[in-house]
C-alpha cells in the first residue's frame, strides 16, 4: 500500500527497546523478497556491534541499514568495508543544537542522515517512533551544513509534512507513527501524507 501511494522506501523495525511496528527478522526477509525493484528496503537496527548488524543484513537481505543507536567510528569502518553495496544511514536524535556537531561529526562515514527525535541518553531509551516534533531550526541547520542526503523524521503527519518540507528542505521525509494511529497503516491518512508532500514546490 504504502508504495502504491508514491513511497520510494520502505522500513522495516527490528528488536527495539521501544517503539512501534517491531517485527521479527524472518518476516522482513519474507516482505523484503516482495519488494519490486527501484524501491529501497530499510532496516532499522538498533544493534550498536558491526558483526550483529551485518548478520542481521545478510539474514534480511535489505539494501539499506538505518542505525538508530550511536555506533562508533571503528564499528562504521568495519560495516563498510563488510557490506559493500549497502547504504548506511546514521540517525541523529535533535535533541538540542548539539545535534549539528553530532552530525557533522559521523557524515562523512555513511551515505545519508536521518534526523529524528528520541531520547537516547533519558532513563528510557527512547530511539524513533516517538510521534514527537522536535526543532526544525535546528534540523535546517544541519541539512544546510551536510553535503550527504538528510531525511527528516519525528511526529510527521498530513497536517505538518508540507511545512516541515518548507522549513527544513529534507532530502526526503520518513514517516511512522504519524500514519498508524490505531497500530497499523491507515490509507486514508497514507493518502493525504503523500497529497501533502506533493504539493510543496521545492526550488
Amino acid at each position: 500500500m504504502a508504495i502504491r501511494y508514491g513511497a520510494q522506501a520502505v522500513g522495516f523495525v527490528s528488536e527495539m527497546p521501544s517503539g512501534i511496528g517491531v517485527i521479527p527478522d524472518d518476516l522482513i526477509r519474507e516482505i523484503v523478497k516482495t519488494i519490486p525493484p527501484g524501491i529501497q528496503s530499510f532496516l532499522l537496527t538498533s544493534q550498536r556491534d558491526a558483526d550483529l548488524i551485518v548478520a542481521q543484513q545478510r539474514h534480511t537481505c535489505v539494501d539499506t541499514i538505518q542505525l538508530v543507536d550511536r555506533v562508533g567510528e571503528v564499528e562504521l569502518e568495519k560495516l563498510r568495508s563488510s557490506l559493500p553495496g549497502v547504504s548506511l544511514v546514521q540517525v541523529i536524535h535533535v535533541t538540542g543544537p548539539g545535534a549539528l556537531a553530532e552530525a557533522v561529526s559521523v557524515a562523512p562515514l555513511v551515505d545519508a542522515i536521518l534526523l529524528d527525535s528520541g531520547t537516547p541518553d533519558g532513563p528510557v531509551r527512547e530511539l524513533g517512533g516517538t510521534g514527537r516534533v522536535h526543532d526544525w531550526e535546528v534540523s535546517a541547520r544541519i541539512v544546510a551544513r551536510l553535503d550527504r542526503p538528510v531525511f527528516l523524521a519525528g511526529g510527521l503527519r498530513p497536517d505538518n509534512v508540507a511545512q516541515a518540507i518548507r522549513k527544513v528542505r529534507p532530502f526526503g521525509v520518513d514517516v511512522c507513527s504519524g500514519l498508524r494511529p490505531a497500530g497499523f497503516l491507515d490509507e486514508k491518512l497514507l493518502a493525504s501524507f503523500f497529497e501533502a508532500v506533493r504539493s510543496v514546490a521545492v526550488d
